[in-house]
């Protein structure tokens, strides 16, 4: 995940729009090197789909990942910052608020192949298109199968206590960092059951599993880039392959080789 040791990203310009031009714009991208946006906010809805590549995005709730075929919901007020990865193409919706409904807080949902090719048709029309003709009713009908896109398990919350997110913000730089809840709780000042219970809350996880969470999440750019699944595992903490790869199916319900379809 951008964080882990990840700062050769270049910047992307964000567009400058005063008002949607439709209650739906699109914006098609190919972004040859990792790139990445300060933080920022906008007035209307976002999604981020990676149609190739893997996308990050960072609120101050957490973070949220997009291999291909996955898109995050940003909604309109949400200060975010989006990182792809090098070599991603990406479309980015633009959702007037009203017609994209009245979903809140920023998720990651499934682009299955319907939405997909709708996806695909609607980026190939005018900026300015007919509302009323037949571009208007594949907006209307794209429109309709975000609102029922099924979310998938790919964010990972982050806490306000400033004690957890040091630790959490820690992680993130490195995620192969080995450290018990027990030897943190000494390096924070805080016992070790007043960090469990305050993650549990916090987060909704256990300290042990946001930290395989983040480091799943964290191995998915690699994989989606064809890198050894030996050499990822290695790299984001885990003691041996069948390990991650236990820990990876467990998570996401399907391995490795099964997400990253050849």
């Amino acid at each position: 995940m951008p964080g882990n040791g990840q700062t050769d990203r270049r910047e992307r310009q964000i567009p400058q729009l005063a008002r949607l031009p439709r209650p739906l714009y699109a914006r098609n991208e190919s972004l040859v090197n990792a790139v990445g946006t300060p933080r920022h906010t906008h007035a209307w809805v976002q999604l981020s789909y990676a149609v190739r590549g893997v996308l990050h995005v960072h609120t101050a709730e957490g973070s949220f990942v997009a291999p291909p075929q996955r898109a995050v919901w940003i909604p309109a007020g949400i200060e975010h910052e989006v990182f792809s990865s090098a070599h991603t193409e990406m479309r980015s919706l633009y959702l007037d608020p009203v017609a994209a409904g009245g979903a809140e807080g920023c998720r990651v949902i499934e682009i299955d192949a319907l939405t997909r090719e709708l996806i695909r048709r609607f980026c190939e029309l005018p900026v300015a298109y007919d509302e009323q003709g037949p571009d208007g009713r594949l907006a209307r009908v794209l429109l309709d199968q975000l609102q029922v896109a099924r979310e998938v398990g790919l964010s990972l919350p982050l806490p306000a206590d400033p004690r957890l997110l040091r630790l959490c913000q820690t992680l993130q730089e490195a995620p192969d960092d080995a450290r018990t809840l027990l030897q943190w709780s000494q390096a924070l000042g805080a016992s070790e059951k007043t960090l469990r219970r305050l993650f549990l809350r916090e987060t909704g996880l256990t300290f042990r599993a946001w930290r395989q969470r983040l480091r799943l999440l964290g191995s998915l750019e690699a994989l989606e880039q064809g890198r050894r699944v030996t050499e990822v595992a290695l790299g984001c903490g885990y003691d041996s392959t069948s390990a991650f790869i236990a820990a990876f199916r467990q998570q996401f319900g399907v391995t490795p080789g099964d997400f990253f379809p050849p």
